[in-house]
């Protein structure tokens, strides 16, 4: 069953939302995009992305408006593989062209290749899945000033999970009750591209919760890279949603399209 179709589902299992600052992580799950590395450092306040807890609505630049158009386009012929719980979108044109290892790589540099490795890229750079995931996806997938800082974060917080969970040391933190809902375009060069991602999970009271996180990519070295968001901090680009106004919504998987 997808996570889509869980959350439906399973209006009596309660997962407890914790609010840091603007970032929303869900335990034992995901929830802003599935990304849930939060610096140790980082000062509550120092969170927050987006006036009244929401992210700023972008205003296109130039060639971005086709981009979104391109990406749209190519929903149609989106699959949909599980990763620990979280269906992610995957296309023969688009990428990832490998999936290996938990890994993915292989992008094509078009709105709908962006797309896809801003969300399979960022999804992976994340605690849960344990640092034979997040480890080399960071090192070899992520770019920026905030690179060395995101993956200190993940590590610090995987050792305190795992300790406390209980999990073998290296093994994946458990599944994630997440599904990637919907997204929109900030911005779109073939060097460059933003593209906020909204997630749902299960809230309280069988309510569904929804995040959205700001994921930047930069085409580099023949691929898509993630941009390490600000200090490391996956809370700085995440937000809590009340709307999907203004956002497109990803076809749900359907056991159709070029799954993987």
């Amino acid at each position: 069953m997808s996570a889509r179709h869980q959350l439906a589902a399973m209006p009596s299992r309660r997962i407890r939302l914790v609010w840091l600052g603007l970032g929303v992580v869900v335990v034992p799950g995901v929830l802003a995009a599935g990304l849930a590395c939060t610096a140790q450092h980082s000062a509550p306040g120092a969170r927050r992305s987006g006036g009244a807890g929401q992210m700023p609505a972008p205003v296109l630049a130039r060639g971005s408006a086709g981009a979104a158009r391109a990406a749209q386009a190519g929903l149609a012929t989106l699959g949909w593989t599980d990763f620990h719980g979280i269906e992610l979108p995957v296309s023969r044109s688009g990428g990832p062209r490998e999936v290996r290892g938990g890994l993915a790589s292989g992008f094509a540099d078009t709105p709908l290749g962006a797309l896809l490795a801003a969300i399979n890229i960022g999804v992976r750079a994340n605690t849960q899945w344990g640092p034979g995931i997040f480890g080399p996806t960071i090192r070899s997938q992520v770019t920026g000033p905030g690179t060395a800082e995101l993956l200190a974060a993940c590590q610090a917080s995987y050792d305190q999970a795992s300790r406390s969970a209980g999990v073998p040391a290296g093994q994946p933190l458990g599944p994630a009750d997440v599904a990637e809902a919907a997204y929109r375009w900030v911005t779109y060069t073939p060097a460059d591209a933003t593209v906020d991602i909204v997630s749902v999970g299960p809230g309280n009271q069988g309510v569904t919760a929804r995040a959205v996180t700001r994921i930047e990519v930069q085409w580099s070295g023949g691929d898509w890279r993630v941009i390490a968001p600000p200090g490391g901090d996956w809370g700085r680009s995440a937000a809590p949603l009340t709307s999907l106004a203004g956002y497109t919504s990803f076809p749900p998987p359907s056991g159709q399209g070029d799954h993987r």
